[in-house]
């Protein structure tokens, strides 16, 4: 079992960007130029390393290697990101890996890549990639090639001398068990599940309990095992479940336009652990998104433009726009479930002024909207 958090290192350690490795500062999948750089680097080392693995490691500067870290983000349709843009797609995983040194809520993206043994290749046009275009990997870019290449595999024997020396121990399992429960997450309820004598799983949060169900907020769940985050949000709710063999989380999201108790079921996560040490993750989107009167909503999509405008303006806001604008983010996501398709558009492009607002909790509310978004187009 590979701890991912040594392999991080050892990938930093060993050489700067390669044609088996590439790093990124943070990922843009909001625009089609971000999406666009990330298929192409998918596709190039998918290319160039046919027969080993090959990664992206994200949240880490390009020219020193500092580890400053990244949002957490949730992976479960990046897939199908790749899917459909490239022909013969590589099979992807994006895992969240915590840092010591990094604050509970940025991590360091790992992007894996498994080998293909095919050419992949774009198979519709993306921002400036025209339909049909051949990436591969020369030193530490990503370029395209006029001819399919042959098979290389030169990579193979590097790639895995560092994938077994990556290897976790009890000693790394204990310490991130103590480092979770006692360090990081010491004035949070916590607890932690060893499932078929080889994973251990450890979550905390900010527990309740409402009509005899616990849940739990500003939750954090991990695979110690292999150092990797399964679960973090700053605001939304869980309900957490758990058998001999399967893990389970059911995510909530508020989405009450007067109140802050209206919760909908978005997302049902289970980890299924057997006995030969694999796991499988299986995603169910279950959201139903409520529907508000549509003259109601026309009043408040108004009013989040009229907010946006002052922003943008430096004019100060009164203290109820104060508190509408905590609210911006989340009433902008019901106005698209509303079928405001503007109001996404109108989201992002508010990111800036969202980000540099004096109270931070705007930027978080930012945040977590573009994610429950985000699982519904890759739904």
């Amino acid at each position: 079992m590979i701890n991912k958090r040594l392999l991080i290192k050892n990938l930093l350690a060993h050489n700067d960007e390669s044609s088996f490795y590439d790093k990124k500062r943070q990922l843009n999948l909001h625009t089609k130029e971000g999406k666009a750089k990330f298929v192409k680097h998918i596709c190039a080392l998918s290319n160039s390393n046919p027969s080993n693995n090959s990664y992206i490691v994200v949240g880490v500067e390009d020219h020193d290697n500092e580890i400053t870290g990244t949002d957490f983000y949730d992976d479960s349709r990046i897939q199908n990101l790749v899917n459909a843009f490239l022909e013969n797609p590589p099979r992807i995983q994006y895992e969240n890996v915590p840092f010591p040194q990094l604050s509970k809520e940025k991590v360091v993206g790992l992007v894996t890549i498994r080998p293909n043994n095919k050419i992949s290749y774009f198979k519709k046009n993306i921002y400036t990639i025209p339909m049909g275009t051949v990436f591969m990997r020369l030193g530490s870019n990503s370029i395209p090639v006029e001819e399919v290449p042959s098979l290389n595999y030169q990579n193979t024997s590097t790639v895995i001398d560092i994938e077994n020396n990556s290897r976790n121990s009890i000693a790394h399992t204990l310490e991130g068990v103590l480092d979770f429960l006692n360090t990081r997450h010491k004035d949070m309820t916590s607890g932690y599940k060893v499932f078929k004598e080889l994973f251990i799983v450890c979550w905390a949060g900010n527990k309740k309990v409402v009509r005899g169900k616990t849940y739990y907020s500003r939750v954090d769940i991990e695979l110690i095992n292999e150092q990797v985050k399964l679960f973090y949000s700053a605001l939304d709710e869980v309900s957490i479940d758990h058998t001999d063999d399967t893990f389970s989380i059911t995510e909530y999201v508020s989405l009450g336009l007067n109140d802050k108790t209206s919760y909908y079921p978005l997302e049902e996560v289970t980890i299924r652990f057997h006995d030969n040490g694999y796991y499988k993750i299986d995603s169910n989107l279950i959201f139903d998104p409520p529907q508000y009167n549509r003259k109601m909503m026309y009043h408040i999509y108004n009013s989040n433009l009229s907010l946006l405008a002052k922003l943008e303006k430096g004019i100060s806001l009164s203290e109820r726009e104060k508190r509408d604008i905590n609210n911006l983010s989340s009433t902008f996501m019901i106005c698209y479930l509303n079928g405001f398709e503007d109001a996404k558009d109108r989201l992002v492009d508010a990111k800036p002024l969202l980000k540099a607002y004096e109270d931070p909790s705007v930027y978080v509310s930012f945040k977590e909207a573009m994610r429950v978004l985000r699982k519904m187009k890759y739904s």
